[in-house]
């Protein structure tokens, strides 16, 4: 079974590809979850991530440039769009802790974008994680939002498979 980790690294991979043009991308989502061994829970989790971030993309974006210091938006790599959008997505609107977003979005960044992107991407997701508690904005669908389980709940799910 698929760890969150690896949920949201083949989400990034989609909002890369989303950023490119491949607009498309959403219909081949099941078949790179496939790939990746992305099943149930992980699958509904990536989806919802995935099609969530896209739904909020302006406000994603809106956030991310007012929080940006000596940074033109547009000069910023499209990885390291996609794990601040991801990271930004699940800190206003899925409402995870934002420590355990900051820490994923480090790793994510160590492991797919270059060498400066993670003290950059921590940087950003925490002024937009402090800023949180003053104003939260809404999630554009008009449905509440998709409660998803919480990090230790999937941990803890994934320990009692193995056994």
């Amino acid at each position: 079974m698929a760890t969150r980790h690896q949920a949201r690294t083949a989400v990034i991979g989609l909002l890369y590809a989303y950023d490119l043009g491949n607009e498309n991308i959403a219909t081949f989502s099941d078949e790179i979850f496939e790939e990746s061994k992305i099943r149930n829970k992980q699958r509904t989790f990536s989806n919802e991530l995935f099609q969530g971030t896209i739904e909020n993309l302006e406000m994603l974006d809106k956030e991310i440039t007012e929080h940006l210091t000596d940074w033109d938006y547009k000069s910023i790599g499209k990885v390291e769009k996609a794990i601040m959008r991801l990271g930004a997505y699940e800190i206003l609107v899925v409402k995870t802790d934002r420590a355990i977003i900051i820490n994923e979005a480090v790793e994510l960044a160590k492991t797919l974008a270059d060498e400066k992107a993670p003290k950059f991407i921590n940087g950003v997701l925490d002024a937009i994680g402090r800023e949180k508690k003053v104003q939260t904005p809404e999630p554009t669908k008009s449905e509440e939002p998709v409660e998803t389980p919480k990090e230790s709940e999937i941990e803890e799910e994934n320990s009692e498979s193995k056994k």
